[in-house]
C-alpha cells in the first residue's frame, strides 16, 4: 500500500471517525440485532462432532447428577445442539418458544434437541418449565463444550449457534449466527434436520 493511500485512509478515519460496533451491555441478549463480525472455528460440515458430556435439566426438574447427557450415547440419532446466551432473555425466550411450538414440524419425535447455555441447572429447570419445553437444557458454565463448538464468548454468555449432527456422528449443518427472530433461519434448520434424518 502506498504512503498516499495510507494518508487518505487516515484522513477518512479522522474526518468521519472509526466505525463503531453496537455496544454490548452485561446481562443483555447481544445476539439479536444487526450482525457483527464473528471469527468462526468449530467443526465444519462433514467433520465429526466433538464429544459432549454435560449436566442437564428439563421442565420436570434437574436431571440426576450421576447421569449427565452424553452425545456418544445418541449415536445413530439426529441431534440438534442449540447454544444460546441466557435463560429468560427476549431472544432466547423467542428461540426456545419457537422450538417448542414448532417442535413436530422442525424436528420430529426421533430427533434429540438440546439447548446449551452457561445458566445453572436450577435456572434451566425454571426456564424449561415456564415455556413447557419438550427437550433438555444443558449447563456449560465454564464454556468447555462451547469452546469446542466455537459458541463461547468472552462476555461470559454463549453465542447463538446451532448445529445438526447426523446419525453418523458428523456435523451436517451449522449456523454460527442463528437469528432467533428470522423465520428463514428456522426454515433452514428444519430442512437441515429433514436431510439428516433421511440420510
Amino acid at each position: 500500500m502506498s504512503n498516499r493511500a495510507i494518508t487518505a485512509a487516515a484522513v477518512v478515519l479522522t474526518v468521519f471517525g472509526a466505525p463503531r460496533l453496537p455496544a454490548q451491555t452485561s446481562g443483555k441478549d447481544s445476539t439479536v440485532g444487526p450482525p457483527t463480525a464473528v471469527l468462526v472455528s468449530g467443526p465444519d460440515v462433514g467433520r465429526r462432532a466433538p464429544s459432549l458430556r454435560l449436566p442437564w435439566a428439563n421442565k420436570d426438574g434437574v436431571g440426576p447428577a450421576d447421569q449427565p447427557y452424553d452425545l456418544s450415547l445418541d449415536r445413530g440419532k439426529t441431534v440438534v445442539l442449540a447454544f444460546f446466551p441466557r435463560d429468560f432473555t427476549s431472544g432466547c425466550t423467542a428461540e426456545m418458544r419457537t422450538f417448542a411450538e414448532q417442535y413436530d414440524s422442525l424436528f420430529g419425535p426421533d430427533v434429540v434437541v438440546l439447548g446449551i447455555s452457561t445458566d445453572s441447572l436450577a435456572t434451566h429447570a425454571r426456564f424449561a418449565a415456564s415455556l413447557n419445553l419438550p427437550f433438555r437444557l444443558l449447563s456449560d458454565p465454564a464454556q468447555d463444550v462451547a469452546k469446542r463448538y466455537a459458541a463461547n464468548d468472552k462476555s461470559g454468555y454463549l453465542r447463538r449457534v446451532v448445529y445438526v449432527i447426523g446419525p453418523d456422528g458428523k456435523v451436517s449443518y451449522r449456523n454460527m449466527r442463528f437469528n432467533a427472530l428470522d423465520p428463514k433461519h428456522y426454515a433452514d434448520l428444519g430442512a437441515a434436520v429433514r436431510r439428516a434424518r433421511t440420510g
